[in-house]
């Protein structure tokens, strides 16, 4: 599917020409081709929710997951009944939250969660786990997108200046490579130690890193949520600055979350929430519904994956 087509189905889609996602789009939510496990290899089990939130009119946030099409809430709506879904490695889980007005953002985003599933799919062979080759790849997919992003852009009025955060990680059978632009966030809680794994590229980070602010200013900072780096942004033309890689071992719980989430629930309420519930779409929705309680004034987006036992 080329650009301009892409362009016209979601602009239909969002215009009332056309319901939800396009059914035609999601053979383009491509992935890694699955490899049958191998005996004892560990499972991914995985929970999503995404929401609109207390203030906005418009849920701006997108995500990818394998084999689920990305279902998104007004902030009353989500039960939480969505279950929970179990995948084998390989596999890539992104988290985009959209900047540039509604139509803009929204497009944006989509774009993110369609095309990097795609381009990475067109440049890790199945098997291969050469971590030099795996890194390559995904700047590759990832400023191919952002080409495509930055000329659409210039296609459309509604898409002027567009852009949007993205988060992404890609596991492998025994490995699990973890990139940002802007500041959506990865975490990953082991033994009950919870790291953040992205950087938040913000003018707020960038100061604190010059030794300017200290950490207790950053926190409300007046630049805390404006970015230097995004998906659609010249600078972000080579693709993610930094990779985390890191082995994978069962009993390991992963958040990715737009920053209508990490923005309005302390750290520590992350790591108690993953660590306490076994559910991680149940996790997700708690979550969620703490940020909304804190009075998050963005879209909410959570996604978590456990890494358990094969069945």
């Amino acid at each position: 599917m080329g650009l301009t087509t892409s362009l016209k189905r979601w602009w239909r889609r969002a215009t009332g020409g056309g319901s939800g996602h396009d059914p035609e789009a999601t053979e383009e939510f491509a992935t890694l081709t699955p490899t049958p496990p191998e005996p004892g290899r560990p499972r991914l089990r995985v929970g999503v929710v995404s929401v609109r939130g207390n203030y906005r009119e418009h849920n701006e946030d997108n995500y990818f997951v394998p084999g689920r099409r990305p279902v998104r809430h007004d902030a009353s709506s989500d039960s939480g009944e969505t279950p929970a879904m179990t995948l084998d490695p390989p596999n890539l889980f992104i988290v985009a939250d959209g900047m540039g007005g509604q139509h803009g953002g929204e497009q944006a985003s989509l774009m993110a969660v369609e095309l990097i599933p795609r381009e990475v799919a067109k440049r890790i062979a199945p098997g291969d786990a050469e971590p030099r080759h795996v890194q390559e790849a995904l700047r590759e997919a990832v400023a191919r997108v952002n080409q495509e992003i930055l000329g659409s852009s210039g296609a459309m009025t509604e898409f002027s200046n567009m852009g949007t955060t993205v988060v992404l990680a890609q596991f492998l059978p025994d490995k699990v490579y973890i990139a940002g632009l802007g500041d959506s966030r990865a975490y990953r809680l082991r033994d009950g130690v919870l790291e953040c794994l992205t950087k938040d590229h913000s003018l707020a980070r960038a100061l604190l890193d010059a030794g300017t602010i200290s950490a207790e200013e950053l926190e409300h900072h007046k630049f805390r949520n404006v970015l230097y780096l995004y998906l659609g942004s010249k600078d972000a033309r080579s693709g993610p600055e930094d990779f985390r890689v890191m082995d994978v071992r069962r009993g390991d719980r992963f958040l990715m979350a737009s920053d209508g989430l990490t923005g309005f629930v302390p750290d520590a309420e992350i790591g108690r929430v993953l660590g306490a519930v076994d559910d991680p779409q149940e996790a997700a929705v708690q979550l969620k519904n703490m940020a909304l309680a804190n009075d998050s004034k963005d879209n909410v987006t959570c996604l978590i994956i456990h890494v358990v036992a094969p069945d």
